[in-house]
């Protein structure tokens, strides 16, 4: 599970991209309880979600030339000019050139061998997200891409990731952490694209989990607020409780009610 003590290679930003921010605030708000702030008058209409004066998020109005609706998740690199560099070497592809951003950092847009976009976050003054794998905050990552060797290979030439089977009931899950981070620094996994028949023909992506305390009711907030189910809220043993959504205006993210922690000693 994610937390705010970022590593090289872990997820430690995520933003949205949507036609009608006001929309998007209206949605996030009544569902995580999100307020929004601008980043100011020369950040071209970037702000950041916050919860308690937290920021969990950021949002971004679309291109006026269009452009789908999505999610973005960013990886703290220590150089992102080296990093896209290594992306291309890799056969990935470089988005959106590395440049700073008011002098908190360095961010990048990239694309993996597969297509996936990805962002890259190198910290100045800003390390990252102010909360992350609690309720109304950024707690799991997950790739859909078609080739799990290949997505492997590429994120740790890239990005240093390491992987790792864990076996569950529904059959084994590949999850991803930092070079040398082990179990404990788990942040997300990689399913294949097959697994999800619409990302199956609409391609490889990365999807951002959102922590909530009640998965059924955070799902039936969603849909009042105009959101849409990709799939509905699912048991995951050992995991806890996710569902797969869609905001108003397309984007899609999950959810995740996080089973509850077993004591030491208690039965499992």
């Amino acid at each position: 599970m994610l937390t705010t003590r970022f590593a090289d290679g872990a997820p430690n930003w995520t933003d949205v991209t949507v036609p009608d921010p006001g929309a998007a605030r209206s949605f996030y708000g009544g569902l995580f309880g999100w307020e929004f702030r601008s980043a100011g008058p020369d950040a071209g209409g970037y702000g950041f979600f916050l919860l308690d004066g937290r920021i969990t998020a950021g949002a971004m109005p679309a291109p006026a030339d269009g452009g789908p609706s999505a999610w973005t998740v960013y990886f703290r690199c220590a150089d992102a000019a080296a990093t896209a560099r290594a992306a291309e070497q890799a056969h990935g592809r470089v988005l959106a050139a590395p440049v700073d951003v008011l002098g908190q950092g360095h961010t990048a847009l990239l694309a993996d061998r597969a297509g996936a976009p990805f962002g890259l976050w190198q910290p100045e003054r800003r390390q990252g997200l102010d909360a992350a794998g609690e309720p109304g905050s950024l707690c799991w990552v997950e790739l859909y891409t078609p080739d799990l060797a290949a997505a492997a290979a590429f994120y740790h030439r890239v990005l240093g990731l390491e992987t790792s089977a864990v076996p569950l009931p529904e059959g084994t899950y590949t999850c991803l952490n930092p070079a040398g981070g082990g179990q404990d620094a788990m942040f997300g996994g990689v399913v294949p694209l097959g697994d999800d028949p619409v990302a199956a023909r609409t391609g490889p992506y990365w999807l951002p989990y959102f922590a909530v305390a009640d998965a059924d009711a955070a799902e039936a907030r969603a849909v009042e607020l105009g959101g849409g189910i990709h799939l509905p809220v699912t048991e995951v043993a050992d995991v806890g409780r996710v569902a797969r959504l869609t905001d108003p205006s397309g984007a899609r993210f999950a959810i995740l009610e996080p089973a509850p922690r077993r004591q030491p000693g208690q039965p499992g």
